[in-house]
């Protein structure tokens, strides 16, 4: 079934852009003055024409003698320098203010939305992809920036001329007034229909942008595997693809503009040559003057070409209204995971962990995994629990459901005793350390990637922290030692290397709960046998969780829990499930080098 369009929210998209504005009320003000004023003066200018021709008249015909009509010049020249002066200090007086306040909205909007974006569940992110999040920030920021220039300068100008040209024109004759309602009337509706299907095919262009932007940023990302397969090729032949499309919606958006442009053009023609014709059929009459004829040729083609900028100011507001509405929907998500209004900051200190009657699946839109089904687990203060299974037996789902990145169904997970629902989110992961099975790493130094788990530490625990994680052979072989730039997600280090400076990330930070997620499975056996040494340290009078399949790893645990298909099918020490010859027994059995094959 094919997915229903989504319609673009005008009203709300405007509400949220005018709150905005709201903190820069000041420069706002500032800013339509200045519009004001500058719209008005390149309207005045026609007035000074008019007078001047009339004056020439008189001269030429001996109703105004020299000195007065030198002097009238004189005054004219004088005024019309002021106007052309005050119209230059205004433009840039406009642009100074759209200057300062374009740059701090599009700050604050980014801030914003990073922040909100950031503190969003884990799911939210699992189902969008990096490249389009990042093509819908920048496209919907950059939207709110082009409205304030639509506005100021798309649509107030055109409103105002308009209005002081039909009071002009009602002083001179009714047939100009009649003319010009008739043809801006023509124009506007006319344009107003036919961008409601350009918009169309832009909301299309802006799908496709974004896709592309997916693709190069997964490919880009994903660079390593791809030269590895030798798939260049084939990249460069779907990227070809997906262009192409980008490629024609961008022709159709093009052609049919300038279709349109071409309707305009003949309207404003036609227009122009009626308002010729009756104003110089009543200057023949003599009912105005050869100067009111100039006047109102020169305010109407004034106000047409302002209503140039009143249409690409309403199809700019609409096509930035278009791009807003993707950015300012993720401003409507709610995170799933929500703290409750009275939690509290949870500072363990015992350590003991309970998952209690737990039953959890995973809701995707097609695939609804259950994971749980009344599952119970405790974890005694300081005990080292290792966890065993294939995967899809819910070793990781423990973590996650640990760290609250996804709330159980039924029943509580507690940690000293209390259920951890009652805890900040951040406050809960902020309590334990982890070293995950993939090491990301910050495009920084490898002291501030250390770092990051405790901000406030000192060099000397950091460099500790470093000598445990068995990483300073690796670091002297760094021309720049712990300043040494990583490259995005770690590229510029091994896969050991990343993983030591991710085992050290967990030691500096510390914590009574540490999860080791396949802490040593990227490692050699020599640094795997040497990081060990250094893990038995780590983990004495801490509260472990160590989820790995070389169980040549786990052998020294406290407690090994065997897990199929989210239930505890076996639990004891190494030698006690050997004895029990049953699935453990059989996994070891079935490993080569100490590694459980899925």
């Amino acid at each position: 079934m094919e997915k229903k369009e989504k319609k673009i929210d005008y009203k709300y998209n405007l509400k949220e852009y005018f709150k905005t504005l709201k903190n820069y009320k000041l420069f706002v003000f500032l800013a339509l003055i200045v519009v004001l004023i500058t719209e008005f003066l390149f309207l005045a200018d026609k007035f000074l024409y008019k007078k001047l021709i009339d004056d020439s008249e008189k001269f030429i015909s001996g109703a105004l003698n020299q000195p007065v009509f030198v002097e009238n010049l004189l005054i004219l020249a004088l005024v019309f320098g002021i106007i052309i002066i005050v119209r230059s200090f205004g433009r840039a007086g406009y642009d100074y203010f759209t200057a300062i306040i374009n740059p701090k909205i599009s700050a604050e909007l980014r801030k914003k939305y990073f922040n909100h974006v950031l503190s969003l569940d884990i799911k939210f992110h699992n189902r969008h992809k990096t490249g389009g999040l990042l093509s819908k920030l920048s496209r919907g920021v950059a939207a709110f920036g082009n409205l304030n220039s639509f506005i100021l300068w798309g649509l107030l100008p055109p409103i105002i001329g308009l209005t002081i040209v039909i009071i002009s024109f009602s002083f001179i004759s009714i047939t100009p007034i009649i003319i010009l309602m008739i043809t801006s009337i023509s124009f506007v509706f006319y344009s107003l229909w036919t961008y409601k299907e350009q918009n169309k095919i832009k909301k299309e262009a802006n799908k496709y942008s974004d896709i592309e932007n997916s693709f190069i940023n997964d490919s880009l990302t994903n660079v390593e595997s791809i030269k590895y397969y030798g798939k260049e090729k084939k990249l460069e032949k779907l990227y070809s693809k997906i262009l192409k499309k980008v490629q024609k919606l961008s022709t159709r958006f093009n052609k049919f503009y300038s279709k349109i442009e071409l309707i305009q053009l003949l309207i404003f023609g036609f227009g122009t040559l009626a308002i010729l014709f009756f104003a110089v059929k009543d200057f023949l009459k003599g009912k105005i003057t050869l100067g009111s004829v100039v006047l109102i040729y020169g305010l109407f083609g004034q106000v047409t070409g302002s209503l140039h900028y009143l249409i690409w100011g309403i199809r700019s507001t609409s096509q930035s209204l278009t791009d807003m509405q993707e950015l300012l929907e993720y401003g409507k998500i709610q995170n799933e995971i929500k703290d409750k209004p009275n939690a509290k900051n949870l500072k363990i200190k015992k350590g003991e962990i309970e998952f209690r009657n737990v039953s959890f699946k995973y809701e995707e839109k097609e695939n609804e995994r259950e994971i749980f089904n009344h599952f119970n687990l405790k974890i005694n203060p300081q005990e080292k629990v290792a966890l065993v299974g294939h995967s899809g037996s819910g070793k990781t789902t423990v973590v996650k459901l640990l760290n609250r990145f996804y709330d159980v169904e039924s029943g509580e997970i507690l940690i000293d005793g209390e259920d951890i629902r009652n805890f900040k989110q951040e406050s809960l992961r902020s309590e334990t350390g982890i070293v995950p099975q993939e090491a990301i790493l910050f495009d920084d130094t490898i002291y501030n990637n250390i770092l990051f788990s405790k901000p406030s530490a000192k060099r000397e625990e950091v460099l500790k922290a470093v000598k445990l994680a068995q990483l300073e052979k690796s670091i002297k072989n760094f021309p720049k030692g712990l300043d040494t730039i990583v490259g995005e997600r770690g590229v510029k280090l091994s896969g050991g290397e990343k993983q030591r400076v991710s085992i050290a990330r967990a030691i500096l930070a510390d914590k009574k709960v540490l999860v080791l997620d396949e802490a040593t499975s990227a490692l050699d056996s020599e640094t795997e046998n040497e990081i060990q040494k250094a893990l038995e340290k780590l983990l004495e009078g801490r509260t472990s969780i160590i989820i790995a399949h070389r169980l040549s790893t786990i052998m020294k645990a406290d407690r090994i829990i065997v897990l199929k298909e989210g239930e505890i099918i076996e639990q004891g020490s190494h030698q006690e499930l050997l004895r029990k010859k049953g699935e453990y027994y059989k996994l070891w059995e079935m490993q080569s080098g100490g590694y459980l094959k899925d």
